[in-house]
């Protein structure tokens, strides 16, 4: 869904921050798309957008399957902006001069700014991101360099409303990135309208109520930010005509199944299905120690057990899924680091068995988008500001075989990490924080005796968009408190680790 016919496209060569682009776009008020560069020519003459943003890339434009697009997309008069690769590429096309530089640029460099509507009231010699190894030497006949560094004489280039530069605005380390993102929108593309995610819910309402007419709607509830939010937003448009089945897989959160009940069915009032197969999960994994094993197996056991409930139910003809716009571009773009289509992790492999037609509500948003909407629905901070919890839940946090001891353990241990981030204040300024039980045991006193009891390890990372993530440096006394609790209240664990890799070169989970 588009707001209105004003809108920017972003082409995806596979840039890193290519999600970035897009999300800042929108952030500034103005609506974006993502595209696979090679299907910006068709779409221009389906949709044409307000202006285009060529994105960066990991390729040299020189390389035997570097990305390329055809110069007629420069034809239609809509204003270009290429970063960094991006750039790279206008000036390939109009027959400009690249070289792979002696001397990379990466990080913050200054840069020295020239009289051009992008840099207007940018002050000269600011701080920007650099990130490239080829460089341009001679700019394309007819275009002005705008924009320079020590390094790179050629960091900005313009001819008329196309514009290129070396660095990437969209990154916080850019001092007035935002400044010369909104120069583009607002002077060059002449947008003038606002886009703002809440404009969404009564479009979307209304979507809905047009779509499903009087049909039924299951919806797979899980608890977590998107199924919640996509939950409530069918309620608004149909009412008891939805109904969310929650499965309790016995790999859930502490006590999860009484919180998603009490919100949903008793203070909501929605038809919520409430179906325990938590013996059967367990049974069905049980012995199983492979990682991809316990996904394949709780992901077919969940169809398995949402089918058989969903087909007790009469007039269903809609499955809703909580998408969102990132599993939406993982699943069309061709280059970079969208190449994986990515089957939807909550209800995947049901709309075939089921005959189902699919409703997602969500799928043009990114996840802080649908924080701002659950906000504005009014969804206590409990759920909208929830950290992300894998779909096989626990089953990836407790290595080596799986039994509903350790689950318990495992719970409990958890319980205490998020308890102790939140009373210090730090849970919603981080991506994720949850413990892990390891298949280890270590010598340890406890009074008088001696100890041979289990490890947990604590995981608490930091991320825009979980591609990339941080750990996080937890105050010591934090950390203090979350190991003497879990060793005194937790039974069976006499050890406490934490974990201080990034990704890469570990994942967020330990599977």
């Amino acid at each position: 869904m588009i707001p209105n016919d004003e809108y920017i496209m972003v082409a995806d060569f596979g840039g890193q921050y290519t999600q970035l682009i897009a999300r800042k776009v929108r952030e500034l008020g103005v609506f974006s798309e993502i595209a696979a560069y090679n299907e910006i020519e068709e779409l221009l003459s389906e949709k044409p957008p307000k202006g285009i943003i060529l994105s960066g890339g990991p390729s040299s434009i020189y390389s035997p399957d570097a990305p390329v697009v055809s110069k007629s997309i420069f034809n239609h008069n809509i204003p270009v902006l290429g970063i960094c690769y991006g750039m790279q590429l206008i000036s390939y096309l109009f027959g400009g001069k690249i070289l792979k530089s002696d001397i990379s640029e990466y990080g913050k460099k200054r840069v020295d700014f020239y009289d051009s509507a992008l840099f207007e009231g940018i002050p000269n010699d600011s701080i920007c991101w650099m990130s490239h190894q080829d460089r341009i030497v001679t700019p394309p006949e007819g275009y002005d360099i705008i924009a320079d560094t020590p390094n790179c004489p050629v960091a900005a280039i313009q001819k008329g409303n196309i514009y290129g530069v070396q660095f990437h605005p969209e990154v916080t380390h850019t001092e007035y990135g935002k400044e010369i993102l909104v120069n583009f929108l607002r002077k060059i593309c002449r947008i003038k309208s606002e886009y703002n995610p809440q404009n969404f819910i009564s479009v979307t309402i209304e979507e809905i109520r047009s779509k499903v007419g009087n049909s039924g709607v299951v919806l797979g509830l899980s608890g977590g930010v998107d199924s919640s939010v996509a939950a409530v937003l069918l309620h608004r448009a149909i009412g008891p005509r939805l109904y969310p089945i929650f499965v309790n897989t016995g790999l859930l959160r502490y006590k999860e199944e009484e919180t998603v009940q009490s919100f949903f069915r008793e203070k909501l009032g929605m038809n919520l299905i409430y179906v325990d197969a938590s013996e059967i999960f367990l049974g069905r994994l049980a012995s199983v120690t492979d990682p991809n094993q316990k996904r394949k197996i709780i992901g077919n056991t969940f169809i398995d057990v949402f089918q058989k409930e969903a087909e007790n139910l009469d007039s269903i003809e809609y499955l809703a899924q909580g998408t969102l716009y990132p599993d939406v571009i993982e699943s069309i773009s061709v280059k970079g680091p969208s190449s994986v289509i990515k089957l939807h992790h909550n209800v995947g492999g049901l709309p075939e068995k089921m005959n189902l037609k699919i409703i997602e509500p969500l799928r043009m948003l990114f996840k802080d988008e649908v924080r701002k909407i659950g906000k504005e629905l009014g969804l206590p901070d409990e759920i909208i500001e929830r950290q992300p919890f894998p779909g096989p839940g626990m089953a990836v946090r407790i290595l080596g075989d799986i039994t509903k001891d350790k689950v318990i353990t495992l719970q409990k241990a958890d319980r205490i990490v998020i308890q102790e981030i939140k009373k210090a204040g730090l849970y919603n300024k981080i991506w994720q924080s949850f413990a892990i039980l390891l298949p280890l045991k270590t010598v340890g006193v406890m009074g008088d005796a001696g100890t041979y009891q289990n490890v947990i390890a604590v995981r608490a990372v930091s991320s825009e968009d979980a591609m990339t993530a941080d750990w996080v440096k937890l105050p010591a006394e934090v950390l203090e408190s979350i190991s003497s609790r879990i060793t005194g209240e937790v039974t069976g664990i006499n050890r406490v680790v934490y974990d201080i890799t990034s990704k890469p070169p570990s994942t967020i989970e330990w599977e």
